[in-house]
């Protein structure tokens, strides 16, 4: 027997996740964001290698090579490209290139703050490599990956069209063997997924809530988590993921504005910080090995 998709379940399906991300928050970072986001890792790196290996394992490189380069060369092309007199592809724009245009940028001040956070103490050059490179490059393996896998089960002639968005996942991994197996990692890498993004949220509200404080109340944490779940449930029975889609775009559009000025800020603040401590390209003294970094302000 089917769960049915109605709102009731989705209904309680926000609850149980807010009740876990609540728990996952007020736990700190050291315990319940650390740990389910290193159980995030594991299974995200499980699920990568399981596809690879029992799918298509040499069209999922030579995918990745060919799109990789195809990327590069049509990259700048791609970012500016409106379909302004061609209708037929506008549509697929606004769904996939405009909507998670604004879905980065509405995430941006949770994702930067809370990176931020458990970054104290780190250089930029490891913050820009583990942030950005990394990630960049094992998406570039993921999106071949699972991408191969869907394409070359819709060339077997299965229509996977015929699917629901959140089906279709699911609905390929059932062609290929250990089919169970990929999809009981889907869900739980989904559901944890979802539960980390949340307490992120929430424990940066609470800390933009009380004035930067970088161990925010449990008070203020459990507020908040209660807040992004009643905005869940709101929109849900508003109209569901247009609705999402409608207050991203709307909410993106003038943050996109705030986000040029906060990198302009970061430049002078860099260039400020560079000149009260007397940096230079090619410093007369490195710190030693197990010396302590010691800002400008110190």
């Amino acid at each position: 027997m089917g769960v049915p998709n109605n709102a009731f379940v989705q209904i309680v399906i926000i609850l149980i996740t807010t009740a876990l991300f609540v728990m996952s928050a007020l736990s700190g970072l050291g315990k319940g964001v650390k740990i389910l986001s290193n159980l995030n890792l594991i299974l995200a790196v499980a699920l990568l290698a399981l596809v690879i290996v029992l799918g298509p394992t040499v069209r999922i490189f030579d995918t990745l090579t060919e799109s990789l380069g195809s990327y590069l060369q049509n990259f700048f092309g791609m970012s500016f490209r409106a379909a302004a007199f061609d209708n037929t592809k506008r549509s697929w724009i606004d769904n996939w290139t405009i909507f998670y245009w604004a879905w980065w940028i509405s995430w941006s001040p949770f994702v930067g703050v809370f990176i931020a956070r458990i970054s104290k103490g780190r250089s930029i050059r490891e913050f820009l490599t583990v942030v950005l490179l990394i990630p960049t490059l094992l998406s570039f393996v993921w999106f071949a990956a699972f991408g191969t896998l869907s394409t070359q089960v819709q060339q077997l002639g299965i229509n996977l069209t015929k699917f629901a968005t959140e089906e279709v996942l699911f609905a390929t991994f059932n062609h290929y063997t250990l089919g169970w197996l990929l999809s009981t990692i889907a869900i739980i890498l989904i559901f944890s997924f979802f539960i980390t993004s949340a307490d992120s949220a929430t424990y940066v509200l609470a800390m933009l809530t009380e004035d930067g404080n970088l161990n925010p109340k449990n008070r203020s944490k459990v507020i908040w988590g209660l807040v992004l779940a009643v905005i869940a449930i709101v929109l849900l029975l508003s109209g569901g993921l247009l609705a999402l889609q409608n207050v991203l775009i709307i909410v993106a559009l003038p943050f996109s504005f705030v986000m040029i000025l906060m990198m302009l800020a970061l430049l002078v603040e860099l260039f400020h910080e560079k000149k009260e401590m007397g940096l230079s390209i090619s410093p007369d003294r490195y710190p030693r090995k197990n010396e302590p970094f010691k800002s400008y302000e110190e």
